[in-house]
């Protein structure tokens, strides 16, 4: 299994724009082969304790079957239609890949 942890750094005031963007395409997403899980998230609230990726970050949790999986989405349509989408609206996008331990 492969775990992806993207964060997305919006322009300020672009956060709900590239969310709405997001939520249009998880449908498409979570029906690809080896998708086990593709979630945007945002910081909770309240919570003292934890670091804040900040107002303007939009994190999508991920899970893939393997790397094969991940790589056919990376090239899959929508994500490149996504990416023409919100490339106005993001500052910095980085993604971390991780394997079990």
């Amino acid at each position: 299994m492969i775990h992806v942890i993207a964060f997305i750094t919006c322009h300020p005031g672009q956060r709900d724009a590239v969310l709405a963007a997001m939520r249009e395409n998880v449908p498409l997403v979570h029906a690809e082969d080896g998708c086990i899980e593709y979630q945007p998230v945002v910081d909770a609230p309240g919570l003292p304790f934890a670091a804040p990726a900040g107002p303007d970050t939009v994190v999508v949790v991920e899970k893939w079957r393997d790397a094969a999986a991940l790589a056919a989405h990376a090239a899959a349509p929508h994500m490149k239609a996504y990416g023409a989408k919100t490339k106005a609206l993001v500052a910095d996008r980085r993604i971390h890949v991780f394997s079990p331990a």
